[in-house]
C-alpha cells in the first residue's frame, strides 16, 4: 500500500509545476503613496520598508513612489492613502494605529499580487502566508470529506483541481501541501522548486503517511461513519502544522521542537473538527446533525435522512 501511494503521489506531483509560482513571484508590483505632507509619506515608507536587509530595502524602495505617477508601469499598482489625505471611496487607507486593516484590504483587492508584495514588503508576508495556510488546510479538509461522501458538492471552497484526477486522498493532500510549500517559500523570498526545496518536500511526503495512518486509525475506532469528522480534522491539522512549520523555518532558520509541534497539532486538530463540521453542515446538514452534541438536532437530522442514506 505504501508503494502504491508513492506511485500516486509521484503522478500527482508530475502535474504540479513550480514555474507557475515563479511566474507569480516575478509579477511586477508597485506601491503609490498619497499623503498630506512629507511626514506622512515618511511614516508610510518606513512602515512598508521595515525589517528588510539593506540590499532588499533599497530594491523595495524603488517600488514605492509618492503622488500620481507620470508614466505607466507594468504590473499591479497598489495605491495607498494616508488617513490625513482626501481619498476616494473604497481606497486603501493607511492608519498608523491599525495598519493591518490596510494590509488585509490590499491583499483582497490585489489577490494575484500577494507573492510579490510579500517578497518585497515585510508587512504583507505574515498575513499572506497565513491566508495560504488557512486556504490549503480548508481545501484538504473539504477534499477529505468529498472522498468520503462523493455527493458532497464543494460549494464553500473551490478546489484547485478536479477530485476525479486523483486516485487517493494521500496523493491530493500531499500535492496540495507541496504547492503550499512553494507559495510559502516564494512569499518568504526563498528559492522555489523541487530541487531547491528537496528537504522540505521530503518532509511533506514523509509526513503524508503518518497523517494517513492516523486518519485510518480514527475511522477504524469509531463505527458507523463517526470517524468522518476526525479524518477530515487530521487532514486540516496535518496541513496547518506543516504550513506553520515551513513559515517558522523560513523565518528563523530552524523548525519547531517536538513539544511545540505536538501543541500546535492538538490546537489545529480541535480547530479542524470545527471546520469540518461547518463544511458538512453547509453541504450535508442531514448528516452533520449526527455529529452535534444537541440531542434535539440529532433527532431532526434523523428525520431528514432518507432510507437510501442510512
Amino acid at each position: 500500500m505504501a508503494l502504491q501511494s508513492l506511485v500516486h503521489i509521484r503522478k500527482a506531483l508530475n502535474t504540479l509545476n513550480p514555474n507557475q509560482v515563479r511566474e507569480l513571484s516575478s509579477k511586477p508590483v508597485h506601491i503609490t503613496l498619497h499623503g498630506p505632507n512629507d511626514s506622512a509619506y515618511r511614516e508610510m515608507e518606513d512602515f512598508f520598508l521595515q525589517d528588510l536587509r539593506p540590499v532588499r530595502r533599497r530594491e523595495s524602495a524603488e517600488l514605492i513612489s509618492r503622488g500620481e505617477r507620470t508614466v505607466s508601469l507594468p504590473g499591479d499598482e497598489v495605491v495607498v492613502y494616508h488617513r490625513g489625505s482626501l481619498a476616494p471611496t473604497n481606497a486603501l487607507i493607511f492608519d498608523p494605529s491599525q495598519p493591518e486593516d490596510m494590509i488585509r484590504a490590499a491583499l483582497h483587492q490585489h489577490s494575484d499580487a500577494g507573492i510579490p508584495l510579500s517578497r518585497s514588503f515585510f508587512p504583507f508576508r505574515k498575513p499572506f502566508i497565513k491566508q495560504v495556510i488557512a486556504r490549503t488546510s480548508r481545501e484538504n479538509t473539504l477534499f477529505s470529506l468529498t472522498t468520503a461522501l462523493p455527493d458532497v458538492i464543494p460549494s464553500l471552497i473551490e478546489l484547485p483541481w478536479s477530485v476525479a484526477e486523483f486516485a487517493s486522498d494521500t496523493a491530493f493532500l500531499t500535492m496540495n501541501q507541496v504547492r503550499m510549500a512553494f507559495l510559502i517559500a516564494a512569499a518568504s523570498d526563498r528559492d522555489i522548486g523541487y530541487r531547491e526545496q528537496k528537504s522540505e518536500i521530503a518532509t511533506v511526503i514523509g509526513s503524508a503517511f503518518g497523517w494517513r495512518a492516523l486518519a485510518k486509525q480514527i475511522i477504524g475506532k469509531i463505527p458507523f461513519g463517526g470517524g468522518l469528522i476526525g479524518k477530515a480534522a487530521v487532514a486540516y491539522a496535518g496541513t496547518k502544522v506543516l504550513g506553520l512549520s515551513l513559515d517558522h523555518f523560513y523565518s528563523i532558520g530552524f523548525t519547531y521542537s517536538r513539544a511545540e509541534r505536538d501543541r500546535l497539532y492538538a490546537d489545529a486538530f480541535r480547530q479542524g473538527k470545527k471546520v469540518a463540521f461547518r463544511i458538512l453542515s453547509h453541504t450535508r446538514p442531514d448528516i452533520a446533525k449526527f455529529f452535534t452534541d444537541d440531542p434535539d438536532a440529532k433527532r431532526r437530522g434523523a428525520s431528514q435522512v432518507s432510507p437510501n442514506e442510512t
